[in-house]
């Protein structure tokens, strides 16, 4: 029985083709662009061409992310928390906290065993502290995007960001410059600014709860996972591909819906 998952968030979608017996068959990872409805088919598209399926052969096909509603190809729409916790679980069985850092948002969710959501808070009114947030601060200080969390580990010196809005934040980095502060050094405070930020919302669910996992794009960045797992005390297990989570876990509701 084949299904798929489609996770179109602001700036990347995700699509993933899943099978019953065999598990993930295939999935990419595409940049949303402005028209997110054609970004959505031609994911879908391209995880259809390597196992050689066909629209016809999917037997359910469920769409999570801020546009699932523009997927008009999908049989149904589900949230991206539902989505992430689902996914999660799959993964690792005995998570219980996930951290999923995206492109415009920040969400903490509570999971139990079985990957249904408990609580959860998220940060959807700005974007500090996102996947746009580090893509800002490496533009001002003419890094690398890849290169910014390997960086970070190598500082010798601890610096605060004081400010959690981005476009202050990037003036505060300009300034950090202008005063001849290392690179490294303020990589390192903008990763750790990140981390407190997120803790913030774990301390509003009352406190991490162990086994923590780390969902999203910024998952790859090893300067916000290592200052996250130092501010928490925890190891963070994060997936071999953290950006396919929330489209996993809508391919694993798919299957529940059909079987």
């Amino acid at each position: 029985m084949l299904v798929a998952g489609i996770d179109i968030g602001s700036i990347t979608t995700e699509a993933l083709l899943f099978e019953k017996d065999k598990g993930i068959l295939s999935y990419t990872i595409m940049q949303t662009g402005a028209d997110s409805r054609r970004t959505a088919r031609i994911a879908l598209e391209k995880v259809l061409a390597y196992p050689k399926k066909t629209l016809n052969d999917i037997s359910f096909i469920v769409a999570t992310g801020c546009g699932r509603k523009r997927a008009d190809f999908a049989h149904q729409a589900v949230t991206e928390i539902t989505c992430i916790a689902k996914g999660i679980n799959y993964v690792f069985e005995d998570v219980r906290t996930v951290i999923d850092i995206g492109g415009q948002d920040t969400k903490v969710i509570r999971i139990d065993e079985k990957g249904r959501v408990i609580e959860f808070e998220m940060n959807d009114k700005c974007a500090a502290g996102t996947g746009r947030f580090l893509e800002v601060m490496a533009h001002a200080l003419n890094v690398d995007i890849d290169k910014i969390g390997d960086l970070s580990l190598k500082h010798k010196k601890e610096i605060s960001i004081s400010s959690i809005c981005t476009v202050f934040a990037e003036s505060e980095v300009i300034s950090l410059v202008s005063e001849g502060e290392e690179l490294e050094d303020i990589l390192y405070g903008i990763h750790k600014a990140i981390a407190d930020r997120t803790v913030g919302l774990i301390n509003r669910l009352g406190g991490i709860q162990r086994e923590v996992a780390m969902a999203g794009g910024v998952a790859k960045n090893i300067g916000v996972v290592k200052a996250l797992e130092d501010t928490l005390g925890v190891e963070i297990k994060i997936y071999m591909e953290p950006q396919i989570i929330g489209a996993l876990g809508a391919a694993l509701i798919a299957l529940e819906t059909v079987s």
